[in-house]
């Protein structure tokens, strides 16, 4: 019986450099920044771990969930929980828009985040968690 070989493959340098700086990395460190800006009691952990990502969901909590971010090809998704009810005077929210409970923030490559109305966004998000597990806000 012939073993199999071992056979290491070099990334070609493109593709090492692009991951290198990859734009959604270095946006989601930025976004976690905010996060702790803004409720610097707000813990990061990562739920539902899978195959298909190991690493897991980065999910911000304070008396319930904040938001998660979850990383696709072509942007960052900043879900948040309770997004229905929070207001958004500066229209961060741009997907989940019809749905009753969640709202998101897509970011894709380039796009700038206004960081006073997301800090904003993340210090009622953590308010309406808290009026929720203490009963008054």
């Amino acid at each position: 019986m012939r073993k199999p070989s071992k056979v290491t493959r070099k990334q070609p340098r493109a593709a090492a450099a692009s991951r290198r700086h990859d734009w959604r990395r270095e946006m989601l460190a930025r976004l976690r920044a905010l996060i702790h800006q803004a409720d610097p009691q707000a813990v990061e952990e990562a739920k539902w771990k899978k195959a298909g990502n190991p690493a897991g969901v980065p999910t911000w909590t304070h008396h319930g969930i904040i938001c998660t971010g979850e990383t696709y090809q072509d942007k960052i998704k900043l879900t948040f929980a309770r997004g229905a009810a929070l207001e958004d005077p500066s229209r961060l929210f741009n997907s989940g828009l019809a749905g009753g409970t969640r709202r998101a923030i897509d970011i894709y490559a380039g796009d700038k985040i206004n960081e006073a109305a997301f800090k904003e966004l993340i210090r009622e998000a953590v308010a309406l968690n808290k009026a929720k597990t203490t009963g008054n806000p």
